[in-house]
């Protein structure tokens, strides 16, 4: 049966990535006979410049429909001063909450051959290898009510923190399950000493833990968690927290493994899953074939492993990722540990070419 990925390159440096992620979506679609159609559609800053909106209501429609989502970068300054409604970003937010993305897998590995790339110390970031649960529908981005006033004069903007009992049920029901296949242990990040809505959370979580007796759970207050993941980030397994807690976490984590260029992630929740870099659009160097397109080529391994139930292909990437940085290539993001450095397409190959060699 045909499977379809939807490809929203986005802006600046995503169009490039996004490019050599396709070249390996089709040599694994060839390779294995999976019967794979992939179609582009504009998001963000492209989708502006061409039809006036962040997203189309027919591509938000495509992606319901299809049984991926890759998604290359969204945002840069050219956008800046377009009104709220109009930013780039919100076709990211849209996709998440149209999607019912709630559940946000990051994972955090420092290769050994890449120790010496982490701004760490080599012995604080060898074995590392953590994963961030991060909610992704509620929180500071979605509550309500939001927006910038008027009061007495002045401008006053207020964002909302909500989270229901139910939503932060379904995310520590990822997290725990997730930690069964890892190693067995959960660190519930909150601001539980502050506030309400972190209280309902370390509650919840704490009810939803006894269902998992063979899951070791420990409560860690966010700015903690902050300090511990330069002081000591092997100590972590699976990160649990609520969205804006995550987001600002996993960006700390990526700089672990010495570039935030090698962070996938992916997107999951009732329906079409999504995948993307956690990388930016970068439009300094967009254009010039620099970029590093191995976040995007590892969010493609977690395409297949979730989405498209292909273990064996996502294993492929993940293998030929690792044979190539141990054999000293990267990007120019990296060159300092770098034996060759290679251009975002010389990338691409590099990782086709080792995979075809696996075979």
């Amino acid at each position: 049966m045909s499977k379809k990925v939807v490809l929203l390159p986005g802006d600046g440096i995503g169009v490039e990535v996004v490019r050599e992620a396709e070249k390996i979506i089709a040599w694994l679609s060839d390779h294995y006979n999976l019967d794979i159609q992939t179609e582009t559609h504009l998001a963000g800053g492209a989708s502006l410049d061409t039809h006036d909106v962040p997203i189309r209501d027919e591509v938000i429609k495509a992606c319901r429909e299809a049984d991926a989502v890759l998604l290359g970068a969204v945002g840069g300054p050219k956008w800046d001063d377009y009104p709220a409604d109009k930013r780039p970003e919100k076709a990211l937010l849209r996709l998440r909450k149209e999607l019912g993305l709630y559940n946000n897998l990051r994972p955090v590995m420092v290769f050994s051959s890449l120790k010496d790339a982490s701004p760490l110390r080599p012995e604080i970031v060898d074995g590392v290898d953590l994963l961030v649960v991060r909610e992704l529908t509620g929180g500071l981005y979605f509550g309500q009510p939001k927006g910038v006033t008027e009061e007495n004069g002045e401008e006053v903007g207020v964002d909302t923190m909500r989270y229901s009992v139910s939503e932060i049920e379904r995310i520590a029901e990822a997290a725990f399950k997730a930690a069964r296949g890892r190693n067995k242990k959960v660190t519930s990040v909150d601001k539980a000493n502050i506030l309400a809505s972190s209280q309902l959370w370390r509650k919840t979580v704490s009810r939803i833990a006894e269902k998992y007796p063979d899951i070791r759970l420990e409560h860690m207050l966010v700015d903690n968690c902050a300090m511990q993941l330069i002081r000591d980030p092997a100590q972590f397994d699976v990160i649990l927290t609520e969205n804006m807690f995550g987001d600002i976490l996993s960006d700390e984590a990526a700089m672990l493994t010495g570039s935030i260029g090698m962070l996938p992630s992916a997107s999951l929740g009732d329906g079409t899953g999504m995948y993307e870099p956690v990388h930016g659009s970068a439009p300094d160097i967009a254009g010039q074939d620099i970029a590093n397109p191995l976040a995007t080529i590892a969010s493609v391994a977690l395409l297949f492993r979730y989405s498209l139930d292909h273990e064996e292909a996502a294993t492929d990437i993940e293998t030929a990722i690792s044979k190539v940085l141990n054999a000293g290539f990267n990007c120019r993001d990296m060159s300092r540990h770098a034996r060759d450095v290679l251009s975002t397409s010389e990338m691409g190959d590099k990782i086709l070419a080792t995979m075809a060699a696996l075979k």
